[in-house]
């Protein structure tokens, strides 16, 4: 299944989630369309399921396809599946440039590493789905340092994660720990996921 390309508001009204983080797109706390109005039906176990699995594919940005084979590679490590996988998406590179604040999203996070702007450890990366290792020190290429988009999304940061460190003058970044539970997105139920793909 190709990437979805389609208005995000509409998508983030329907599956009841803010996908930008802003929260904007949840004004209107109903689904889009005519009959959306209190019309949200109740979901049958296998909806409630899907939906949060929807909610965390779309959240990353991440095709069926690669979304099932990173869940594949949780579910063989030790530890709590869901958690686990979880702890890899916040792990891929084009999530941590977007919360470093060099982009205000993660599809813009996933452009600036496609493109080439993006170094880990000194060394050009141009794969958003690289998986970053504790330690691992992320930063821009000396020309794309004065970017516009990433200035304004800098200036626009309003948070950093307990579990990275950013230095702005040396536009550098350091993925310091993997995050705890606690860290993660509060409003994905991963054991729903699970066992969506446990069926």
């Amino acid at each position: 299944m190709s990437r979805y390309t389609g208005p995000k508001f509409k998508l983030s009204r329907r599956l009841g989630i803010s996908l930008s983080g802003s929260g904007k797109e949840l004004k209107r706390a109903f689904p889009p369309g005519q009959h959306g109005p209190g019309q949200r039906k109740k979901l049958s176990g296998y909806g409630v399921q899907l939906q949060e699995k929807q909610k965390l594919r779309h959240m990353y940005g991440l095709g069926e396809k690669q979304f099932r084979n990173l869940f594949d590679k949780a579910s063989k490590q030790q530890g709590i599946a869901g958690e686990n996988f979880m702890t890899l998406l916040e792990s891929r590179l084009d999530n941590l440039v977007y919360r470093f604040g060099l982009s205000n999203s993660r599809s813009g996070a996933r452009q600036l590493v496609a493109h080439g702007h993006v170094t880990v450890n000194g060394k050009k990366v141009d794969i958003p789905s690289y998986l970053v290792s504790t330690g691992d020190v992320i930063g821009l290429r000396e020309r794309s340092r004065n970017l516009s988009t990433v200035k304004e999304s800098l200036a626009n940061r309003n948070f950093l994660p307990a579990y990275v460190e950013f230095n702005e003058a040396a536009m550098e970044g350091k993925f310091v720990r993997l995050p705890d539970r606690s860290e993660m997105p509060q409003d994905i139920d991963e054991k729903q996921i699970v066992e969506f793909y446990s069926r």
